[in-house]
């Protein structure tokens, strides 16, 4: 389950990047600043915010210990601060002064990667603060980047749908077109999967794009052979393009948000959904898992970041935190209670809510009545807003019913199948899915690979098993 603790509206303007270290949460904006906030009580530090950017900051990153963290701009940029005290460390200007729209540091803290706007990559040696090496990408912005567990490589994405593999020499090794419309934000798991026939690791690398997907791919990186990319699969869910994805510490789990305003959180292993969150109300910008703790931050164009506490309960695939069981919402503490009046522009009623002692089942217990005579609201309009929250939580609120079979959904949309049928690919989709698919393009959304045909056969086995399966489900 994931649950919503923490809402943070500090910023003016969309919210474009989050990042954790081990103790600190930094966000950056449009609005020209990054916000830097304590993972003890998610209260600000005193020297946030931090400004000098003269144009939008696009995105953020801590070093591995912490202790610095960068920052880069439209104005063409790459800003270090201390993290201990919010002064500015060094401003590196991107040598075409194209503006600086991704930045990370190496896992040793050896190189900060800085990207551009005109595809120009630029590795600055982080004890000289000096020009290290620099490249290209040809035909688009550089607008995504992630290092190798070892430093020794790293990968950067395009927007004009490449994924490019680099040395630390700045070398190009290996280039793949990835995502038709343009790679948004990839990621690399620290963790290992499997072991080559050479005896070399493999790792999984996540990427994201306007095509609506996330990808898994398995990378290796070898000093001596070079490198291999091979294409694992294809996550779907989104019903817009994906802006951001990243793997938890462990590798376990993979988040994306998207421009259909939705977070999703999936198992790695599997490809399964294991939650949907749907409390952003804009497009949503950036996602990323903390370190060290079960916390995940999201961040969108609403100006808002959200932080979800994650626990270690296996979830039923699909759901949502707008699913969630009657049982859970009566067994809401007071701070839970508080967390949902955050989440719901509520925050005025938290120190009322908590005086007269409301927990989950106080909450859904409560009426127009109540509201007046008990909590003494004496605003007719605020007596209705807070009480069409409670409605919209009492409607959402529904038993727990067993979970759908994962061959009853639809692999494109993740949803029920009403209409099933096959694709010369071998697998089921619904109807209406597979055919706005193949309008576009002519490759399985299973298996990447092109379809030998575009005939769709009905499935009427499967048709029949998902309407004995719903008839089960009235009884």
């Amino acid at each position: 389950m994931a649950t919503l603790i923490h809402t943070l509206a500090d910023h003016s303007d969309d919210v474009n990047y989050c990042a954790f270290s081990s103790s600190c949460l930094a966000t950056c904006s449009l609005d020209k600043t990054i916000r830097v906030y304590s993972l003890s009580n998610f209260t600000e530090l005193p020297y946030s915010p931090l400004k000098g950017h003269t144009y939008a900051v696009h995105c953020c990153c801590f070093s591995p210990s912490g202790r610095v963290l960068a920052s880069c701009s439209t104005d063409g940029s790459t800003a270090l601060w201390d993290a201990r005290d919010g002064r500015r460390l060094a401003v590196l200007q991107q040598p075409s002064a194209s503006p600086v729209r991704v930045c990370r540091f190496s896992p040793e803290a050896t190189y900060l990667l800085s990207g551009a706007a005109d595809g120009s990559a630029v590795l600055w040696n982080m004890q000289s603060l000096k020009l290290y090496r620099s490249g290209h990408v040809k035909g688009g912005s550089l607008v995504a980047c992630a290092f190798s567990p070892n430093g020794n490589f790293f990968v950067t994405g395009s927007s004009s749908g490449d994924l490019t593999i680099w040395d630390d020499k700045m070398r190009c090794l290996y280039n793949e077109k990835a995502h038709d419309l343009g790679v948004t934000c990839c990621d690399i798991s620290s963790h290992p999967v499997s072991d080559s026939e050479n005896g070399f690791k493999y790792f999984q690398m996540a990427s994201c794009g306007q095509d609506n997907q996330i990808k898994l791919w398995l990378i290796l990186f070898a000093d001596f052979l070079g490198v291999e990319l091979k294409y694992k699969c294809t996550l779907n869910g989104h019903s817009a393009p994906v802006l951001a994805c990243a793997f938890s510490c462990d590798g376990q789990m993979i988040v994306s948000g998207s421009v259909d305003k939705c977070v999703i959180i999936y198992e790695t292993s599997t490809g399964n959904t294991l939650h949907t969150l749907s409390q952003h109300t804009r497009y949503v910008t950036t996602c990323a898992f903390a370190p060290h703790s079960l916390l995940l931050a999201t961040g969108s164009m609403d100006k808002t970041v959200h932080i979800w506490q994650l626990d270690l309960r296996q979830p039923c695939a699909g759901d949502t935190v707008e699913s969630e069981s009657k049982a859970a919402v009566e067994d809401w503490s007071e701070d839970d209670v508080s967390a949902w009046l955050c989440a719901q522009d509520l925050a005025d009623f938290v120190g009322l809510f908590k005086m007269n002692n409301i927990d989950g089942k106080e909450l859904l217990n409560l009426t127009k009545e109540s509201l007046a005579n008990e909590l003494k609201i004496e605003s007719l309009g605020q007596r209705s807003k807070v009480l069409q929250k409670i409605e919209e939580l009492r409607t959402t609120v529904i038993s727990v019913s067993v979970p759908v079979p994962d061959e009853f959904l639809c692999p494109i949309t993740r949803e029920l199948m009403n209409d099933p049928v096959i694709a010369t690919d071998g697998y089921s989709y619904e109807r209406e899915a597979m055919e706005n698919w193949i309008s576009n393009r002519r490759s399985s959304p299973m298996t990447n690979l092109p379809l030998h045909s575009l005939m769709l056969t009905p499935n009427r086995t499967l048709k029949m098993a998902i309407s004995r399966w719903l008839e089960t489900q009235q009884k």
